[in-house]
């Protein structure tokens, strides 16, 4: 408002002093003219008086004017000079170089002989300064002799020019700041409630729905203040209900259990909800304002969202993707946006996890088949060299012996296959319950390479082991053991002959990570999400040679899951497998 203020006092302040300087060069000049005319008139009553007292005097040398001349020159104080009609100079008051100079070329003996103008002003070197010339024709006894001229001197009407310009200064300048005062006053007295009001405009834009002003008396502005506190308080309410509608959606949108992107017409996409970033698996934040084809790494999706664009109606897919070892299942849901124009505003997409219903479904669908298929190698082998036994074999001693080591080794193989669906099923079940314990990793380790050194000797390997920092981590001994020994195994069985085995262990500041890596067969891409389902093998072949159930790993990924450990697996194709564990130091209250 100082700014205000300024802009209102400085211009009129200026134009104050262009009136009054303006009105100070009218009055100036014609106080000027005032005087000058005051001066004239002297000039020439003067002159009427010397001309008088020189034709009374009519000296007797016959026409020597000059003892009257200095005579009245003394008594006026003026310059006094009697010129002939041919310009010579018959009688000076004051003592010139010049007096023998023709004068009749003056201006003012000019302006008497035509009855003109007779007055002019200039410097004399005479008496050294400006004087004013007048000039008259002078008659001695009724006869033109020649001319009178009268000069006065100048520094008097000078001074009072000086002393009228200092006058007209002083009081212009005097009544300058007593306008400019008053002005600041009334505009101060105006201002003031604009001010106020411009305050609580300001505390209005930044938010502040609280602020007032001060109504005051003017009608004006009293109106103005009014106006702007019923619209303060008409904001503040607008803006608690909105917010508090805004609390509410926001709360809805963000603690909804499915993902929710918003896309606007341009492609832009403009909300994302936290179960995006769960359901990605990826910070989801990142997309806000990018086009979504450059935002979201699915092909799947952007097909969806560009076919919604062109349908412009509500659809539903089904899509799934990978997400690290998982593969996730989705139940998407499309809308289009239109606005009250019947344009297109844009899109919105809602994904449903549905992974666990697939799952289930999966499970449904798989489990008789692969324990039916699992179950029915065994008992068949069982079942056909029986039979072989009871016809016959069995009183050859070297094919009995043979037939009973490979009815005991199927008998194994469908005792650990029992064993393994008894043991996922508990691990699935609902009461299932870890017994949390402080477990050193670095002697777990230590124990599950002395028990399967001998295997892994068999094979010509060695497993190497290392552990740094502090390894305790929150756990269930026995079943972290369990998870262990499952990768380590797994590891031997699809690591060729001769190669090595690194089982790894390294405290962190939050978290502790545990690594089983191998120089094996290694893992195709497509794969990895595949490995922890029930019975699924990567080499069928090498892991039912060696006896495994293909149930390992989907027990390692429910136990891990139940430390609440993170499961990763890096793997290349003949280069070899790491599988990697990151538990939190933090212990969790098991929930079953």
């Amino acid at each position: 408002m100082n700014s205000y203020r300024f802009r209102l006092i400085v211009p009129l302040s200026l134009i104050i002093l262009a009136v009054l300087a303006s009105l100070g060069a009218l009055l100036g000049p014609f106080i000027q003219d005032f005087y000058q005319e005051r001066m004239n008139e002297r000039v020439q009553k003067e002159a009427a008086v010397v001309s008088y007292a020189v034709a009374q005097s009519d000296p007797a040398s016959g026409g020597d004017f000059q003892e009257v001349v200095v005579e009245l020159s003394e008594r006026l104080g003026a310059r006094i000079t009697i010129i002939a009609e041919d310009g010579t100079v018959l009688a000076e008051s004051a003592e010139d170089p010049n007096i023998m100079e023709n004068h009749a070329d003056r201006p003012e003996i000019i302006g008497a002989r035509e009855g003109s103008e007779a007055f002019e002003v200039r410097f004399s070197d005479t008496v050294g300064q400006e004087l004013l010339y007048y000039a008259e024709p002078l008659a001695v006894n009724g006869e033109e002799i020649g001319f009178l001229r009268l000069g006065l001197e100048m520094s008097e009407l000078n001074d009072v020019y000086q002393n009228v310009w200092l006058l007209l200064f002083v009081s212009f300048f005097i009544a300058f700041i007593i306008i400019v005062m008053f002005a600041t006053k009334l505009a101060n007295q105006l201002i003031k409630p604009i001010e106020d009001a411009r305050r609580v405009a300001n505390e209005l834009a930044r938010g502040n729905y609280q602020a007032r002003t001060y109504e005051g008396l003017h009608l004006e502005t009293g109106e103005l203040n009014r106006s702007i506190n019923v619209l303060a308080e008409n904001l503040d309410q607008i803006t608690k209900t909105y917010e508090n509608q805004q609390e509410r959606l926001e709360t809805l949108i963000e603690n909804m259990g499915s993902g929710l992107v918003l896309i606007n017409s341009k492609g832009d996409i403009t909300l994302v909800n936290r179960s995006c970033r769960e359901l990605f698996e990826e910070d989801t934040d990142r997309w806000l304002n990018k086009l979504y084809y450059n935002a979201i790494d699915r092909k799947a999706v952007i097909r969806f969202v560009q076919e919604l664009f062109l349908v412009e109606r509500p659809l539903r897919r089904q899509i799934k993707w990978p997400i690290g070892i998982y593969i996730r299942h989705f139940d998407v849901h499309g809308a289009p946006i239109i606005g009250h124009d019947d344009e297109l505003k844009g899109v919105v997409l809602v994904f449903h996890d549905i992974t666990e219903l697939k799952k289930l479904e999966q499970a449904r669908k798989d489990f008789v088949a692969n324990v039916s298929h699992e179950l029915k190698t065994p008992v068949t082998s069982l079942k056909g060299f029986t039979e072989t036994l009871l016809d016959g074999a069995m009183h050859d001693e070297a094919l009995r012996e043979k037939f009973l080591t490979i009815i005991s080794k199927e008998s194994v193989r469908l005792e650990g296959l029992i064993t393994d669906l008894l043991e996922l099923s508990k691990i699935e079940g609902e009461h299932f319950e870890l017994n949390w314990d402080e477990v050193d990793l670095g002697r777990m380790i230590e124990e599950t390479t002395v028990m399967l050194n001998e295997k892994a000797s068999a094979k010509n390997m060695t497993i190497h082991t290392k552990t740094d920092g502090d390894i305790h981590v929150p756990a269930d001994g026995a079943r972290l053991k369990q998870v262990l020994i499952n990768l380590v195994n797994n590891a031997i069985v699809y690591t060729p002959e001769g190669g090595d085995i690194f089982v790894r262990a390294y405290g962190q500041t939050e978290t502790v990570v545990l690594e089983v890596a191998d120089t094996g067969i290694g893992i195709s891409k497509k794969e990895i999400p595949r490995i922890f389902e029930r019975f699924y093998r990567v080499d069928r072949a090498r892991s039912r040679n060696s006896g495994g159930t293909g149930l390992g790993l989907a027990i390692v990924k429910h136990l891990a899951e139940a430390h609440h450990a993170k499961l990763s697996v890096d793997s290349k194709p003949g280069k070899g497998t790491t599988f990697r564990l990151v538990f939190k130091r933090q212990p969790f209250d098991d929930e079953g």
